[in-house]
This record gives structure tokens, sequence and C-alpha cells, in this order.
């Protein structure tokens, strides 16, 4: 939670889960670059899926960065079988160009790993939308994070939210930052919806990854956190006008103000003793930030 706010740099803003049309999108990667861009993006990650029926493409947009604006490679990988016996959707985001193919018996699980190994940052992708279960969650034991918010799970299927199975998993001990992404594939309106917000000293795709690696991020779908940091016994919080700043742990656990404009907020972490806490501001129009967990 306080990683971000406490390093140095600057925040940027990115969506490092994305499709263009060298898997199942329908715009060229040049495209999607130019309209994150004219959004007034700083940088995303192109994650086009990573099967035999496109080459397993790790789709390279490096000639795409512009002052201002830079791009990191990466892919959506895949690979059999989630509890459900679904094939495993797993965002890696910063792996090599040369990233070898899925290995003919390799498991989810294996290829999470080996995408980790070959430097990537390696998140559990929309997990809502085809129902991961808690099981599921703890196999992949190399993720560096989980996505509380998929915007194109949400218009396409109404399953865009995280949250149960991050909880869930942060009540098992596992220590997991929360992204938000589009995962756009601009074929519906489902760009533009949820984004990360990277505090890194410069817009490279190394420095970046490795602020992605360090948890040096904070999710959210408009709401800007200003600053967040411990005073004692208490979190303070810095953020855009809000109906609700929220912090969240395990169980019903749960410490919060409501009304409207807020703007900064104190809460104790009595509650959250020995357990973890999480971040929530809401907007007035119903729009959340997230930040990643804290173990007070």
């Amino acid at each position: 939670m306080l990683a971000a706010f406490e390093a140095q740099g600057r925040f940027f803003k990115g969506n490092i889960h994305g499709h263009s049309n060298r898997s199942d999108g329908a715009l060229s990667p040049e495209e999607v670059c130019r309209r994150y861009k004219g959004a007034g993006y700083d940088f995303i990650a192109l994650t086009d899926h990573f099967l035999p029926a496109y080459d397993f493409p790790i789709t390279d947009t490096r000639a795409l960065r512009t002052d201002g604006f830079t791009t990191i490679l990466g892919a959506e990988v895949h690979a059999p079988a989630t509890e459900l016996g679904e094939i495993w959707h797993i965002l890696a985001v910063g792996l090599p160009i040369d990233f070898a193919q899925t290995g003919e018996n390799e498991t989810g699980v294996e290829l999470a790993r080996r995408c980790v190994e070959a430097g990537a940052f390696v998140a559990i992708a929309h997990p809502q939308w085809y129902q991961l279960s808690l099981a599921d969650g703890m196999n992949l034991d190399c993720a560096h994070a989980i996505e509380m918010y998929n915007h194109t799970s949400l218009v396409n299927a109404d399953r865009g939210d995280g949250a149960e199975l991050c909880d869930a998993l942060l009540n098992e001990g596992k220590r997991l930052g929360c992204i938000a992404v589009d995962d756009s594939h601009w074929k519906t309106d489902d760009a533009f919806g949820g984004w990360v917000m990277v505090k890194a000293e410069e817009n490279s795709d190394t420095a970046l990854l490795a602020a992605l690696k360090a948890g040096r991020y904070y999710a959210t779908q408009g709401p800007e956190i200003m600053h967040i940091e411990r005073d004692g016994d208490e979190i303070v919080i810095e953020c855009s006008p809000a109906t609700s700043i929220i912090l969240l742990g395990k169980a019903s656990a749960n410490v919060g103000v409501r009304g409207d404009g807020l703007t900064a907020a104190r809460l104790p972490l009595a509650r959250f003793s020995g357990g973890w806490c999480r971040l929530v501001v809401v907007d007035k129009d119903g729009k959340r930030a997230w930040s990643n967990p804290l173990w007070p």
C-alpha cells in the first residue's frame, strides 16, 4: 500500500492488458498505441494471446515508442487447465521478444513460473470472468498481482470484479498486488475503463517493469490516490473528491468515512492487526481506486 507513495519519481498512467489484430483484437498495434497515447496514457503493454492459432505472438511495439509514450512487451499466455477445466489465462508483462512457445505438456502453473523466470510481472487475469477457484489462485504461486478490475469482462459479461478471489487469497497469506486493466479488444466499447498508476523515476519499459514488480502502483477506474502514509496506528489518505474512503480486511473488518467531496481521511489500523487491509476510494459516480494491500 505504501510503496508507491514512499518511492521517488512520479506516477505514469498505463494499461497493461490489451489486444491487437495480432491475436483476437480488431485494431493494429499501431492504432492501439495511437488511441491510448491520444487518450493521455503514458504507456501500455500489448498482451496478445500467446496461442498456436496466432503463431505465439510477442507483439513487438518497440518502434511505436515516442517521447512521452512507451510500451512494455508481454502476452496473455495459456495452458491447461483450471479447476473447472478451462484453459488458463495468465497475464505476463515484460516478456522477452524471443520467449519460447508453450510446451506440449506444459501446465498453466509451469508456464507462469517460466514467465517469471524470464523477467515478467505475472498477474491472475479476470478471475471472476471464468470463475477461478481459490485452489487455482493458490496453485498460481508465482503471481505478483491479481486483476481487481477487468473492463472488458464487465462490459461483455458483467464479471469484471476480482475482489472476492483477491481477498480469499489474502486470507490464505498470499501477498498479491491489485491491478485494474482494460483487456481491450476494440470490438465493443471496452477501452479506457481501468488502468494502473505506476510510480517510477522515468517512463521507460525497464523502470516501469521494476516498479510493477516492487508494488509501486495503485489501480483505478478514475479516482486518484494522491498520498498514503502510516502515522503510528493510523493510515492517512489524500485523494480526489470521493464519497467513500474505506479500509477493508479479513471477513467483515472495515473502517471508513463517507460523505460528499471527501479528499482526506485518517483511519485506524486496530481492526487489522496481524492480518491485512487494502484501501478503496469511491467517487460520486461509483468509480473506484484500489491500493495494494498492507500487512499491519
